[in-house]
């Protein structure tokens, strides 16, 4: 009767521990805490309401596509969420942040660009293997 929006994931299904390190592109459905470190891009899977936290210790060296990411550790990278970005007190952000919603806590902190959206995402650096110019991906909205 009513057209209902997909809602965003709230549970954690899989975690990145403190003393864990990866490198490489991160592809992920549902919910993702990162506690460790990853250099590479953090990637909600296509069709996922994805939500990504990154923990007080966590560290994301890369590029992170979300619909829902909270952050309490450091991330250098570009951020593009298609709804809702939650800088809380310790988070520090080296990088341009692409939003449709934005909380800050008193104590985050960012340097680099942010700016509002109310579109369709270009996913940042991800080509799919035939095509040569970037594509256009619509996220679900929350």
């Amino acid at each position: 009767m009513f057209n209902r929006k997909p809602s965003v994931k709230t549970t954690i299904d899989s975690l990145i521990g403190a003393t864990t390190r990866m490198e490489g592109k991160v592809v992920f459905q549902g919910g993702l805490r990162i506690d460790g470190y990853v250099r590479g891009d953090v990637v909600a899977g296509d069709g996922s309401a994805g939500l990504l936290v990154i923990g007080e210790n966590g560290r994301v060296d890369g590029n992170i596509v979300a619909v829902h990411l909270i952050v309490n550790g450091t991330v250098q990278g570009s951020i593009t969420v298609s709804g809702i970005v939650e800088l809380q007190p310790k988070a520090k952000v080296s990088g341009e942040v692409r939003y449709r919603d934005v909380t800050i806590h008193r104590g985050a902190m960012v340097e680099g660009i942010m700016s509002h959206f109310d579109g369709d995402l270009v996913r940042p650096d991800l080509k799919l293997g035939a095509t040569k110019e970037p594509q256009t991906v619509s996220l679900p909205r929350p």
